[in-house]
């Protein structure tokens, strides 16, 4: 079935709902208007006005009470509208639901999910185009996912929402619209890879690229390109952030011998930082040359106009990819 990566995800949501009746949505006019990005339209006419929640414009409210409600046994799921707007929230996040089950030797969990639409590319204003994702990667007792496409979409939500951990679920904004054939039931069927599993999306022999959320795309046309001139590129989609598969990552650079991370975020303390110590670290004798990092710079998002010098693009990516030839 062809569908779009938002319609993806209002299919895993529908299928979680139907699934347990513990399950509840909750945000900012995510019911009668179906959400910005109308991810969660028809649910509420579809399951309730119980059960698929406006909120008020409150996001420590929202994960405040959805931690209330995962102690009694409910899996609630909260969408933070845009990435910008979580940080009222971040106190209920980093000091409650991921300390919780730690705090209470194991006694208590908090099976809450948190969908945050994440990133650039598509000309927000200010506080509408944020990369977030290290912060919570950095919290010891959240789990961090980012799908990059319809297929996995659908499956890490539903995977999250079973999980007993809490789960950041960051969905890269500007990849909504983009369109695959995803085969729901065979997903539901099969399983699906784990949702902690990083995948290999193009092998290649030359260097390899890391990437995750939106930059995946943009690693598969700088790939696309660099074949054209010669040069085979391993494309690597991370898909969790925390934990981070390091297996996967260092079979390909024993093989390559190279690895450029990409991501939208600030390089500056950013996971690219982490997976370049971790794989020097792990395959100091493998490097042929150091590890790269492409990403925004060290500045607020900027203005819609100028986004496109901000985010990382094939040419970006093409050029670390010189640098690591070249060494």
């Amino acid at each position: 079935m062809i569908t779009t990566f938002a319609s993806a995800l209002n299919t895993g949501l529908r299928r979680a709902l139907e699934d347990d009746p513990k399950v509840v949505l909750m945000g900012e006019d995510i019911g009668r208007l179906g959400g910005v990005f109308r991810v969660t339209d028809s649910l509420q006419k579809d399951f309730g006005d119980n059960r698929v929640i406006d909120t008020p414009l409150a996001e420590s409210g929202i994960v405040g009470t959805a931690f209330g409600m995962a102690l009694r046994g409910y899996r609630p799921v909260c969408e933070i509208q845009f990435d910008g707007f979580v940080y009222p929230a971040f106190d209920q996040i980093v000091s409650h639901v991921a300390k919780i089950h730690y705090r209470t030797q194991g006694k208590v969990k908090a099976p809450i999910t948190i969908r945050i639409p994440f990133g650039g590319g598509i000309g927000a204003v200010e506080h509408h185009s944020e990369s977030p994702e290290a912060y919570f990667a950095h919290t010891a007792g959240l789990r961090v996912l980012a799908p990059s496409n319809p297929a996995d979409a659908y499956l890490m939500i539903r995977q999250a929402i079973a999980m007993d951990d809490p789960v950041i679920f960051f969905e890269p904004k500007r990849r909504y619209w983009d369109k695959a054939d995803v085969d729901f039931l065979a997903l539901d069927r099969d399983g699906g890879l784990p949702a902690d599993r990083a995948v290999v999306c193009r092998a290649g022999t030359d260097a390899t690229v890391v990437a995750y959320g939106g930059t995946v795309e943009t690693a598969m046309s700088a790939a696309k390109i660099a074949a054209e001139e010669g040069h085979s590129l391993e494309v690597i989609d991370l898909r969790s952030l925390s934990p981070i598969d390091f297996d996967t990552i260092e079979a390909s650079v024993a093989k390559t011998g190279r690895l450029i991370v990409t991501h939208e975020a600030p390089v500056f303390a950013g996971l690219g930082a982490e997976i370049a110590a971790r794989i020097t670290e792990r395959c100091f004798y493998h490097l042929e040359a150091p590890v790269l990092r492409v990403g925004g710079f060290d500045i607020p998002f900027p203005p819609a106009k100028l986004e496109k010098f901000h985010l990382p693009d094939p040419d970006r990516i093409l050029a670390a990819v010189d640098r690591t030839l070249a060494a």
